[in-house]
């Protein structure tokens, strides 16, 4: 990988904002936790209401139900200091072409609680209201503050690795020429939506995380937001604050909400992240774990550490942040990279919150205290809600300076426009039982037939790195609205834990990879109306890059009352209803070659028609055009 320097960044965390946002403390100091019983989580009834709360936000449980949209707010904050540190930092910025790219698990969900509440009695809603209760609803405020246009947005929506696949998504688009500086990062909010969800699917503690101990019983959500500014080395102008030097990702394709028991994932991702930074594991010194102190994901986790490092593991600090600054899912990656970057920087060996026995399988070592230790790289690792899992591997120096020579990328098949699911079209392909087909959700049923309709007009085998992009701008709205619906009549413990999952726009990519056995990349993306081209360039830059040998790229709309309300409130032309999928291939197998510079264009066409009154619908259309104008002559 060609060495990427982070030159600027911006935080907000229960920490506070800035630097201490992410701050591991002095060398000598015990680690503190910012997670506490949340009042707003209490009032609503959740029987383990513990969480910590972003610092520089007002916490009056009035302020919580009434103000502007958190995510927003937060997000919006750490633009503006962000605009701030470029200018101290990197003088020419504004002079360069751009790229924000930014990872979310629930996007403007707080605002999408109060329409589904404004709905249900009744009430017209406002226009500003609906355009925040999108999962692309909080991007306008940052977006704007650092001046990125529309086109050159986007936004992973892969749960809680959505900003870690954001920073190796923005890293790739530097080393393939299409940014001279990118945004990277993500955010989410604290919402009664979220937080009643795990607890019903018993994944929240009842007092404090302990993760990799024995007596770990769960996690404690949090919120807060951060950006970095990268730029190729070559390009800074200033001391950088550390180097991404490798990045990695893959799919599990075993389970939608638990992580593969064997860690085979996030063993795949990590092995790439290493391989890609041209670094082994005697070069490790630290390890960011994603630790979320439950019982299955912590030992799958340290099962994958064991296999990567092996016999250097005993020696590699192991630093879970999230027992201090609680789950904060879209923001987790990029904070925990902060926190690492931070140790690096400063020669801190960080500690590990949590006090009694260790869990036997754990082999690495979690300090009490903070220690002096010069570490030279840093693995961090993700893993998230549909299986997706990612990996970056952080250096103090910088590592090799080489050209990453693009790969010609090819359209191998694609499929017909589907608006359900028909079990027998995808059951020549399907790897998983088809039984469980039918217990789909809406999202999910769609996003498989149409990826079975591209996988049918495909001849051949599927190479072994094969994932799926997913765009999706209406995304899970439906499907929240019913889960919600039970909250708002009887209460947070009331809801089901079966539709919880489901509200996770990244759930139909697990569920394409379990159905067709894809262990490459899995995402989802959508940062405003253009998600079904946005996934034609995420999929693309994924295929030129060497990450992936083939994806399947599918735009999915599902549309019903709550999402016509909205998308008519805030003014937008109705998505197209349905499905529909390609399979793009990278290297020299056979299909018909894309023109790389028609990708962006396709797409910065795309934004410009939906931003206009009338302008064609988005979903799928938008995808198979897009694909048509991209190939080569």
């Amino acid at each position: 990988m060609t060495s990427v320097a982070i030159v600027a960044a911006s935080a907000v965390s229960a920490l506070g904002t800035g630097r201490s946002g992410f701050s591991v403390g002095e060398i000598g100091e015990r680690p503190a936790t910012a997670i506490a019983e949340d009042a707003l989580l209490r009032e609503a009834g959740l029987k383990r209401p513990y969480a910590a709360r972003a610092r520089l936000l007002d916490t009056d449980p009035i302020e919580l139900r009434t103000g502007r949209d958190r995510a927003e707010r937060m997000l919006g904050r750490v633009a503006s200091e962000l605009v701030l540190e470029l200018d101290r930092n990197l003088s020419s910025w504004r002079e360069r072409r751009l790229l924000l790219c930014v990872g979310t698990s629930a996007g403007g969900m707080q605002s999408a609680e109060r329409v589904f509440a404004e709905r249900e009695r009744g009430r017209a809603l406002e226009p500003g209201l609906a355009r925040a209760a999108t999962y692309f609803g909080p991007l306008a405020t940052a977006s704007a503050r650092l001046g990125v246009p529309p086109e050159r947005v986007i936004q992973v929506l892969a749960a809680c690795a959505s900003s870690s696949i954001a920073i190796g998504l923005a890293c790739r688009l530097l080393e393939l020429g299409e940014a001279d500086l990118a945004v990277a990062g993500g955010y989410d909010a604290l919402s009664v939506f979220v937080a009643a969800g795990f607890e019903a699917l018993g994944a929240t503690s009842a007092s404090l995380p302990a993760p990799f101990r024995r007596q770990r019983d769960g996690m404690a959500l949090g919120e807060g937001a951060a950006l970095v500014a990268l730029v190729l080395e070559r390009d800074a102008a200033s001391r950088a604050m550390g180097y991404v030097v490798g990045f990695g990702a893959s799919s599990d394709a075993v389970h939608v909400t638990a992580p593969d028991r064997t860690g085979s994932g996030l063993i795949t991702a990590s092995k790439a992240a290493l391989a890609d930074a041209e670094r082994d594991a005697g070069a490790i010194d630290l390890v960011s774990a994603h630790a979320t102190a439950t019982p299955f994901n912590d030992a799958a986790e340290a099962r994958a550490m064991d296999c990567v490092l092996g016999q250097r593991l005993p020696e590699v600090v192991v630093h879970p942040f999230k027992a201090t600054i609680g789950h904060t899912l879209g923001a987790a990656g990029v904070l925990e990279s902060l926190s690492a970057l931070d140790a690096l920087e400063r020669g801190v060996m960080p500690a590990a919150l949590g006090s009694g026995p260790i869990e036997e399988q754990f082999r690495g070592r979690l300090l009490e205290v903070n220690a002096a230790g010069a570490a030279r790289s840093c693995l961090k690792l993700s893993a998230a809600f549909g299986g997706a899992n990612a990996a970056l591997v952080f250096g103090k120096s910088s590592s090799s300076s080489g050209v990453r020579i693009r790969r010609p990328v090819r359209v191998a098949s694609t499929g017909e426009p589907r608006r359900g699911l028909e079990l027998e079209e995808v059951r020549a392909r399907v790897v998983s039982d088809p039984a469980r087909l039918s217990r789909l959700d809406p999202v999910s049923a769609l996003a498989v037939a149409a990826a079975g309709s591209a996988l049918a007009n495909f001849r051949g085998e599927l190479p072994e790195r094969t994932g799926v992009v997913l765009g999706t701008a209406a995304a899970t709205t439906e499907v929240n609205e019913v889960y919600d619906a039970r909250r708002r009549r009887r209460g947070a413990r009331s809801v089901e834990p079966r539709r919880f999952p489901a509200t996770s726009p990244n759930l139909a990519c697990g569920e394409v990879s379990i159905a067709f056995g894809l262990r490459g990349p899995s995402l989802a993306s959508g940062a405003g109306l253009a998600a079904a081209t946005e996934a034609l360039v995420i999929a693309w830059t994924l295929l030129a890059a060497g990450d992936a040998d083939a994806l399947l790229v599918v735009a999915v709309e599902h549309v019903g009352p709550v999402v016509q309300d909205i998308w008519q409130a805030a003014g937008w032309p109705l998505p197209s209803v349905g499905a529909a999928g390609v399979l793009l291939v990278g290297g020299a197998r056979g299909g018909q070659l894309i023109d790389p510079t028609r990708v962006f264009a396709c797409h910065t066409e795309a934004c410009g028609a939906f931003g206009q009154v009338g302008g064609a619908p988005a979903g799928w259309p938008s995808l198979l055009k897009g694909v048509e104008v991209c190939l080569a002559e």
